[in-house]
């Protein structure tokens, strides 16, 4: 990826490559998938089958599958029922995670008998990276196929396949991928193929292997010994979980599925594995989320601790810290899995994008905004982990006096704000309150003895901003917040002024701006926009074209507000309408689109499941559930 002066740099295809289409591909639906990984990537596999994402050896790495931002041309891997040539891959009949597991089992019934096909990745410790396939007779005598099209550097390369000691290796660059199975293969049109057929009880094993090319092979994967392994640690890992209140079963896939998208060696969390699945089919809001952005901190590490998970949120906590080392001017919103800082956008042009939507993008450039909130998120978070009896971090109680040092001298510069917005900057409300925020922990950390400072300055400051907020960014007439200083516009982000403490739930002007946001910013069937996509004075607030769908984490923030001020049956009714929109396995995006019923953006989305375990954690507290 490539930047030059700061602007996106488009990375075109080179021309005259052969086309291959061997089978009717079309993406599924961005609900159809399902997530396997090893807590270093992610695999998103379809109900036909077929594994249309992955990136290699990490969430971060270029996708060796990317038929899901293109076609079967730019890599996927089939495993199924066998169809005629030209066919569409029928969609199994039934899929499940075996228990608490992230062992995905799928069932195809077909005239001959019915076969099931057991997805996993072994979580990684000394071994490569592996997607083990394991293919399982049911009944009858089925005839199945693997269809396996590798594309390196996102579908733009065609690897060099070769056979070596009975094993099929992918080579390209600096990369290899080793296919190793009992069943027979052979090689057509770029693609290597294995035709077989199960009876019941017969078992056929697949699996793929990463290494850098220039190693030796990866020891020979022991796929039996692999999936009893991999059962054991999540059975193992949800054992810890400490929450047994109503609704646990979407806790606990929610709490997998941060599991799942946490990069084990560092403990860092990505906001998805995915980039660039569009918040509005067919348009250009299409992202890379395969980051870690410091707002997700607080919340996550809230979640981590409320629900027993104490390693997960030291790990988190300390990813923190090693992140943002340096400069306080230097702060980043978001950083790599390893706390890289150097996050160069570019766009894709030889993928046509999911459904169509474009450009397919690679990196981020919001990572070089200025976004005041994200230094009450980093403080928070800190204050969070300090009054839970986290293991104490000198550098934390350091690193939060250096924030506020920052903040005094910028708290009152327009920003950005929590929406990443690409047009002017503003005085957003939300990075004001997130402001007065970490001024507010960073005195009660004072307060209680733990580190010096200057107690009475920032007492004052704390007040300024309280102040400057409550005359400013509040709408008298009508009796909401806005979005910024001087604007008419609402915000989702609003809902979190009492969730901060920054005003109790029975403000009136918290109860204002609550009833107002479910007036101006809620869709049809209830769900929260994050704000007005429309025009603003003549210009759009975000500087971007089209619309998008009802952010799902915000609708969760509605739930939390109207439990807070006593609503407590309308926010039980949300949140189960909230949980209603999850897929089959349980897994969400990051928005709804409420028009066309489905859901959109990156999937899944931490940003979405992290505020369903606070929900439910908050509804249980209120006693929602009654019982």
């Amino acid at each position: 990826m490539i930047e030059l002066d700061g602007n996106p740099q488009v990375i075109a295809r080179p021309k005259g490559r052969a086309t291959v289409r061997l089978e009717i591909y079309v993406a599924g639906r961005i609900e159809d998938y399902a997530l396997i990984g090893d807590m270093q990537t992610a695999a998103l596999i379809g109900r036909n089958g077929s594994v249309d994402w992955l990136c290699l050896p990490r969430f971060d790495s270029h996708a060796v599958f990317a038929s899901l931002l293109g076609t079967g041309e730019h890599g996927c891997w089939r495993v199924g029922p066998a169809t005629a040539d030209g066919a569409e891959p029928p969609k199994a009949d039934r899929r499940r995670y075996r228990g608490d597991s992230l062992i995905l089992e799928s069932e195809w019934d077909t005239p001959r008998g019915t076969v099931r096909v057991i997805d996993f990745m072994p979580p990684r410790e000394q071994h490569a990276p592996q997607l083990v396939r394991i293919v399982e007779g049911v009944s009858g005598r089925v005839p199945m196929r693997s269809a396996l099209r590798m594309r390196f550097s996102y579908g733009w390369v065609v690897p060099w396949v070769q056979q070596i000691e009975g094993r099929t290796v992918a080579v390209a660059g600096p990369d290899s991928v080793w296919l190793d199975t009992d069943a027979e293969t052979y090689g057509k049109d770029l693609t290597t193929y294995a035709d077989f057929t199960v009876a019941p009880g017969e078992r056929v094993a697949f699996t793929i292997s990463w290494q850098a090319s220039h190693k030796s092979p990866p020891a020979e994967p022991d796929a039996e010994t692999a999936l009893g392994a991999t059962e054991d640690f999540w059975r193992e890992w949800v054992d810890d979980c400490t929450y047994h209140g109503p609704y646990r079963e979407a806790v606990v896939r929610s709490l997998i599925t941060l599991k799942a998208l946490t990069y084990g060696p560092t403990g860092g969390i990505v906001a998805a594995p995915t980039t660039s699945l569009p918040e509005c089919i067919g348009g250009m809001r299409n992202w890379d989320y395969r980051f870690t952005w410091l707002r997700d901190a607080a919340i996550t590490l809230s979640s981590l601790l409320r629900t027993g998970y104490h390693q997960e949120a030291l790990a988190w906590r300390e990813w923190l810290l090693r992140a943002v080392a340096g400069d306080p001017e230097n702060l980043q919103i978001m950083y790599g899995i390893a706390g890289e800082r150097e996050l160069s956008e570019a766009e894709l042009n030889w993928l046509p994008g999911y459904e169509n939507s474009v450009p397919v993008r690679i990196g981020n450039q919001a990572a070089g905004q200025l976004q005041l909130d994200v230094y009450g998120e980093v403080t928070e978070a800190l204050h969070l982990a300090h009054m839970t009896g986290l293991s104490r971090n000198d550098y934390a109680s350091l690193l939060q006096l250096k924030l506020i040092g920052y903040l005094e001298d910028h708290w009152d510069e327009p920003d950005e704000g929590i929406w990443e917005v690409r047009g002017p900057r503003r005085h957003f409300v939300h990075s004001k309150v997130m402001a007065w925020v970490a001024v507010d922990r960073t005195v009660k950390l004072i307060e209680s003895g733990d580190v010096d400072g200057p107690l009475d300055r920032w007492r004052d400051l704390r007040d300024e901003i309280h102040r400057d907020v409550c005359e400013k960014g509040y709408d008298k007439e009508r009796n909401t917040f806005t979005q910024s200083y001087g604007s008419k516009e609402l915000d989702a982000s609003l809902l979190l002024i009492p969730q901060m403490g920054f005003l109790p739930p029975d403000d009136k002007r918290v109860i204002g701006t609550i009833e107002a946001i479910q007036r101006e910013l809620s869709t049809e069937d209830g769900f929260v926009m994050r704000y007005p996509t429309s025009q603003v004075d003549g210009d759009n607030v975000d500087g971007l074209h089209g619309e998008e769908g009802a952010f799902l984490a915000c609708s969760f923030w509605l739930a939390d507000d109207l439990a807070m001020i006593g609503r407590v049956e309308e926010a039980r009714k949300l949140f189960e309408r909230l949980l209603s929109l999850r897929n089959d396995l349980g897994l969400l995006a990051e928005e709804w689109d409420s028009r066309l019923q489905r859901q959109v953006g990156n999937f899944p989305q931490a940003f979405s499941h992290v505020p369903l375990i606070d929900t439910a954690l908050r509804l249980t507290a209120s006693g929602a559930y009654g019982g």
